[in-house]
């Protein structure tokens, strides 16, 4: 189904990256909307109009869908059953949404597909642990099934004697034991797949995270990540096709000396793309709309020699004055309030072009 410029998006979440998707749709002629709980957000500023509702409200959902003529969303911690009835209009599909949603569900279909994720096993409750740590050893990483990012929902164990204080850290909630895996760099393959089946990606940047936050993202990668990144680009575009996925989809792995490891996909453009906007001759966002409103894909080659995304975490925002007064770099503010530790406020992307 093509949906012509001019027509209406509809968003669900305000965040950040509904922000920068309703930039770039306005590039293409495109109208943005959001759907969100809050009263208002980043995507606020740059949307042409916001309707309050719960992500649990069928009724509201629906009626949103129906004023607009695509649907998309910018985070995947959406209930599903909710959304059942715009699925007709609603990109990236439901089934991607459900496999995201639940990590030892992402790990079960990823190893169908023989994808090589980190050993894993299904922890849900204090003995079923210790049963993992004694299949899986230490050390080793408790992950709750759902609702984690960014650092959050994870604890480490160094020992079997952690997992008392894991499983309190993760709340008692059902989780995911992942076993050790000695990895020299994270990588990510950010890749598109059209309505058509049309499928690209952009180059593999090397990931920095500092507590479990990413902190850069560097294109081009090293040696080591440019030998793994045909093969992750090939598991990426397996498990794009058996979703039969359209829009961004992002796979974060393990360059390790065995080659890539599945670590976690997210259905939706990924702050390790950020680079694009300026790094890219078309950015993850832009080809995002593309590809949920039935366009041509645009080109994803780099657009300078060398970029590095930083995210801006905290008061780090505050610098804005000394990075703007940088003639390399490229300063994203998100138009959120107070900084707190842990908390994205932007983003600065420097090029170099000789």
């Amino acid at each position: 189904m093509i949906v012509p410029p001019g027509s209406r998006i509809g968003i669900v979440g305000g965040g950040q990256l509904g922000r920068m998707l309703a930039l770039a749709a306005a590039r293409l002629g495109y109208r943005c909307y959001i759907y969100a709980p809050e009263t208002s957000g980043p995507a606020a500023d740059v949307s042409a109009g916001w309707t309050q509702g719960s992500y649990d409200d069928a009724v509201a959902l629906a009626s949103f869908a129906n004023s607009v003529d695509v649907v998309t969303y910018e985070f995947e911690n959406v209930p599903v059953a909710p959304l059942r009835s715009l699925s007709q209009r609603l990109h990236p599909n439901l089934a991607a949404l459900e496999v995201a949603q639940d990590r030892l569900t992402e790990k079960d279909f990823v190893a169908r597909l023989a994808l090589k994720p980190a050993p894993y096993r299904a922890v849900d409750d204090l003995e079923g642990l210790r049963s993992a740590i004694a299949e899986l050893g230490t050390p080793a990483i408790l992950k709750t099934r759902r609702f984690g990012y960014d650092g959050k929902g994870q604890a480490r164990l160094a020992s079997a004697d952690d997992a008392e204080t894991a499983w309190e850290a993760v709340g008692g909630n059902p989780s995911v034991l992942e076993g050790f895996v000695r990895f020299d760099r994270e990588f990510s393959i950010i890749a598109v797949r059209g309505q058509d089946g049309a499928f690209a990606t952009w180059d593999a940047p090397d990931n920095v995270h500092e507590g479990g936050i990413l902190a850069t993202s560097t294109v081009p990668a090293g040696p080591f990540i440019a030998a793994q990144a045909g093969d992750a680009i090939a598991m990426t575009k397996a498990l794009a096709d058996a979703l039969d996925y359209v829009g961004v989809l992002t796979v974060e792995y393990f360059a390790t000396a065995a080659g890539p490891v599945f670590n976690e996909m997210a259905p939706r453009v990924h702050n390790s793309g950020h680079w694009t906007i300026e790094g890219a001759v078309t950015c993850q966002f832009e080809n995002h709309v593309r590809a949920i409103c039935g366009l041509p894909l645009g080109s994803t080659a780099l657009a300078a020699r060398h970029v590095e995304m930083r995210n801006l975490i905290g008061t780090q925002a505050d610098d804005w004055a000394a990075i703007l007064g940088d003639p390399t770099a490229h300063l994203h503010l998100y138009g959120k309030g107070e900084p707190r530790p842990g908390r994205k406020m932007g983003h600065v992307t420097r090029l170099s072009v000789e």
